[in-house]
């Protein structure tokens, strides 16, 4: 378990996993330090609860002396067998909502192995905290949840680098008024990285506005509408971009990496998007908006951006048919 996951957990621990990576069929043990019963809730990533292997009230947790009780979630939950992105959550004893979770919830994903030809089902178990951003500049702070479902690594990259204060004090280089805001370099001219890059994973989340994706290299046979090569789509380091208006970034859906949102402080985004220009063509700011301080924060129930992000994700209630009941 690396000196991030520690530091979150020591802040607000109540289900604590015995490391950090688990083999397919290894027991997936996690440290319960809870001062009475609990119940341990299974969701995936939009939100939808799962039923404990034996039944409701099966995954009831009573606490075990000073050092907690151990439990093998992989033996309560079967369908952690089953490749996913899940969340598992502290429940108290009476609570009437998921909402109402002690500690910090933990993210546990599940991997299949995508090489081609490659044996089906769970190839390794990610546990790791549920954490979420936040973003300080000179026009305000933005709260920025992670898509850990569809975009796990360029999450992880981003929380990493962060972590370590990466970001402070770099600048957004580029803005592209209606379109995004850019920033991440070292180098400040859309040049730099942080020395490596990281493979792309496109996915499903449109680029809507306040999204975040990862920078990477433009590949020249996309202006005939070709999908990217391999050595442009994979070469994303730490340069992201936050968007302005879906109508101008719909054409970046499905060839970059959205791996976040921003939940609160679109305020902030559209004062840093309105920066005189320097130079439009490249979209060098006059002077370039800082990045104070990127913050990696522990999710809890009084600071919880996902609950934000699992309502943006499902439909209005005017599309969902009269017959069928709103999702839980």
């Amino acid at each position: 378990m690396n000196a991030l996951v520690a530091s979150i957990l020591s802040l607000a621990s109540v289900i604590v996993p015995s490391k950090g990576w688990y083999a397919p069929g290894e027991p997936i043990n996690v440290n319960m330090k809870a001062a009475g019963e609990t119940t341990l809730t299974l969701t995936d990533f939009a939100g939808k609860t799962f039923e404990p292997q034996g039944g409701p009230g099966t995954a009831v947790v009573a606490p075990a002396g000073e050092g907690g009780a151990q439990v093998d979630v992989r033996r309560v939950f079967s369908i952690l067998a089953t490749p996913g992105t899940y969340l598992l959550y502290a429940m108290p004893k009476d609570s009437k909502s998921i909402r109402d979770f002690a500690g910090t919830p933990l993210v546990i994903g599940v991997r299949d192995d995508r090489r081609r030809g490659a044996p089906p089902g769970a190839m390794v178990v990610k546990v790791e905290p549920l954490c979420y951003a936040t973003l300080t500049t000179e026009k305000g702070a933005m709260t920025i949840a992670f898509f850990y479902d569809v975009a796990p690594n360029a999450a992880a990259n981003f929380i990493n680098l962060a972590s370590g204060g990466y970001y402070d004090g770099l600048r957004f280089h580029r803005i592209v008024p209606g379109f995004v805001i850019q920033g991440g370099d070292p180098r400040g001219d859309g040049s730099g990285g942080p020395g490596y890059m990281i493979n792309a994973e496109f996915n499903d989340r449109p680029h809507e506005a306040g999204v975040l994706s990862m920078a990477r290299s433009g590949d020249p046979n996309e202006s005939s509408g070709a999908p990217p090569r391999a050595e442009f789509a994979n070469s994303a380091g730490s340069q992201f971009f936050i968007c302005l208006d879906y109508n101008a970034t719909r054409q970046l859906d499905r060839r970059y990496t959205g791996f976040g949102r921003v939940i609160e402080g679109m305020d902030a985004v559209k004062q840093l998007a309105q920066a005189p220009i320097a130079d439009e063509q490249s979209g060098r700011p006059q002077n370039p908006p800082v990045i104070q301080k990127v913050q990696i924060q522990p999710v809890t129930a009084q600071s919880n951006p996902y609950a934000r992000l699992q309502a943006m994700a499902k439909p209005p209630d005017s599309l969902i048919p009269a017959t069928t009941a709103p999702a839980k």
